[in-house]
């Protein structure tokens, strides 16, 4: 999808987006634990891709900036990030693409990709994970939040159509672009949350 068109969607939503998702009251225990287990020692450059309002940038700043390694948030919405630099004036973000990135190829450590590939036509998404890939160096890692299902189809997210995959497709999808899974987890439906996946997957 073109990111102007999610950008509109998101910037027309943001105060409320921003109201109801904004804070780490709402990322799962079990999630965040993960995140921490492949991101939380990478030494060097490290990218939360769609960072939204900023709150797991900064979690990650918090935790991974005495060990060595520089967080920045990246999001293609200036709400998000000007909330964001607003509320964690220490930690660096930057308005941005993900069909945009600049960094030099076996530069990134790690990188965060929280809900960010949702909006990304499955036609596009080797794309964009190569591109990942190519940012990153051998070893680094990816942790991917996406939503769980049945079959690879789009749905009426709240914001702007979105997409839904089986999470053994995803990871073909990410060994076909240069990682090997390191872990996955997955939750059913809870309450109006839908259905989630999340893989962590390590550049070779």
């Amino acid at each position: 999808m073109n990111p102007d068109v999610v950008q509109r969607a998101y910037s027309a939503l943001a105060d409320r987006y921003v109201e109801t998702l904004g804070t780490m009251d709402v990322v799962h225990p079990d999630d965040l634990r993960l995140i921490e287990r492949h991101l939380g020692r990478r030494r060097g450059p490290v990218l939360d891709l769609g960072c939204g309002p900023g709150h797991l940038t900064a979690h990650l700043h918090e935790h991974l900036h005495a060990a060595g390694a520089d967080v920045t948030g990246i999001d293609l919405v200036p709400e998000f990030v000007a909330h964001a630099r607003a509320i964690y004036p220490g930690v660096r973000f930057e308005v941005g693409s993900l069909t945009g990135l600049d960094r030099p190829d076996g530069t990134v450590a790690g990188v965060l990709a929280w809900y960010s590939l949702i909006h990304v036509e499955p036609a596009d998404l080797d794309t964009v994970l190569a591109q990942l890939r190519r940012m990153l160096t051998p070893g680094g890692s990816l942790v991917v939040g996406f939503f769980d299902g049945e079959v690879c189809e789009p749905f009426a997210h709240t914001v702007i159509t979105a997409h839904r995959w089986p999470i053994d497709e995803f990871v073909r999808r990410l060994s076909a672009a240069g990682f090997e899974e390191v872990e996955r987890a997955q939750r059913g439906q809870e309450g109006r949350r839908r259905p989630h996946a999340v893989v962590a997957a390590r550049a070779v």
